[in-house]
């Protein structure tokens, strides 16, 4: 099924919900949870952001961060899943247990909100499950080789291999237009971009994005607004994209085609882009909350890329402050890479860094509980059965 097939399907739904609820003994703006008690009838809302709104400051921020974890330690993870935190994305190598593993872990987790399981599965060089669910050709194969509904086939089986072992995100497929060697030092995309052509990369990032839908892994499409032509890896050097006019005509339209189409998530670059902002993308309110947000009227999850990549030290003194900037941009969830050894006191640092901005006023409590409603709504959570809890 294809994100416009479910945006119809949520509107006849809506409908349907909008008749009913005339029939409900109290009505409202938002739906309502009835529960009787002592003879009285209690109403409670049951949107997300009236969920977030009851949770301490610690939670909420724990909610919009996305833990990196060796698929060989996961029980290491188990005390930032018991204090909400909001995703997992698993690094290392795979072993035969990893369900049993991630299914462990996720038990942790308050009033049943499991955190996003993630991690980067785009097919070629980059494959963090290959030793469980085999090769996948990579993005720049499948552009040369497959047609779109071929694409959309395998990328669904993908999804499935995927959902079965616990997961339930994938960081793909790469949105960035490029024919360039690679990925390396010099060049992060290579032969994980689908081409250097713009309608092939457009049609072929809506195909692999649907297929993971299809297939129950809600995909996300990076590196907005494109790093096609971007000369180094922003993850060994500060890099830059072309211009920004250029960018406009050609790295920026499959990510305005597929937010078209209804993508649920995008990923933003740490590059920066001469034209539009001074500061890498994933830090840019500019780029972050103008482009995507008020032009493209992007409505779903925005993570950023890792704010541990070179590009991100030599702009920001420490992690906690680039995610406060992040956030501040308007960012959803940020991401960062640690070892098993400092994942606790790294994470419990970007947790302090964020409180101590609230508490200077830098970032509203709003803003963050905007945020950990977006981070729900990814989730699909059913409101309606998440205990009042702080």
């Amino acid at each position: 099924m294809t994100p416009r097939t479910v945006n119809r399907i949520g509107l006849v739904l809506t409908s349907i919900l909008a008749v009913a609820a005339s029939y409900l003994p109290r009505a409202g703006a938002s739906m309502h949870q009835e529960t009787v008690r002592s003879g009285s009838v209690v109403a409670r809302s049951c949107g997300a952001l009236a969920i977030v709104s009851r949770w301490n400051i610690d939670r909420l921020i724990a909610q919009l961060i996305v833990i990196p974890v060796d698929q060989a330690a996961l029980s290491q993870a188990r005390p930032e899943v018991a204090e909400g935190i909001g995703g997992i994305v698993l690094t290392g190598s795979s072993r035969t247990d990893l369900p049993e593993q991630i299914s462990t872990a996720l038990k942790a987790a308050p009033d049943g909100i499991a955190p996003l399981v993630m991690t980067d599965e785009e097919g070629g060089a980059v494959q963090r499950l290959w030793p469980l669910i085999g090769d996948v050709p990579s993005a720049r194969t499948m552009g040369a080789t497959m047609t779109p509904a071929a694409i959309e086939r395998r990328a669904m089986a993908l999804a499935h291999s995927m959902r079965s072992l616990g997961l339930t995100m994938d960081l793909a497929p790469v949105a960035d237009i490029d024919a360039r060697p690679g990925p390396n030092a010099m060049n992060a995309d290579g032969t994980r971009a689908f081409s250097g052509s713009v309608a092939t990369t457009s049609r072929d990032v809506l195909a692999f994005a649907n297929g993971l839908e299809r297939g129950g892994i809600i995909p996300v499409i990076k590196h907005f607004p494109g790093l096609g032509g971007t000369v180094g890896n922003t993850d060994f050097v500060a890099a830059s994209t072309p211009p920004w006019k250029v960018v406009q005509g050609t790295g920026l339209i499959p990510f305005e085609r597929a937010i078209d189409a209804g993508i649920p998530a995008v990923m933003v670059s740490n590059a920066v882009i001469p034209g539009l902002s001074r500061t890498p993308a994933s830090l840019s309110r500019v780029v972050v909350t103008g482009e995507l947000r008020a032009r493209l009227h992007f409505r779903g999850l925005i993570l950023t890329d890792s704010l541990s990549a070179v590009a991100i030290r030599d702009a920001y003194a420490s992690l906690g402050a680039a995610a406060v900037a992040a956030l501040i941009a308007g960012d959803d969830m940020v991401l960062f890479n640690a070892g098993t050894a400092e994942l606790s006191t790294t994470t419990a640092g970007i947790v302090l860094a964020v409180r101590s901005a609230l508490a200077r006023g830098s970032i509203s409590r709003a803003q963050i509980e905007h945020a950990a409603a977006t981070v729900l709504e990814t989730k699909h959570i059913d409101h309606c059965l998440v205990p009042v809890r702080a």
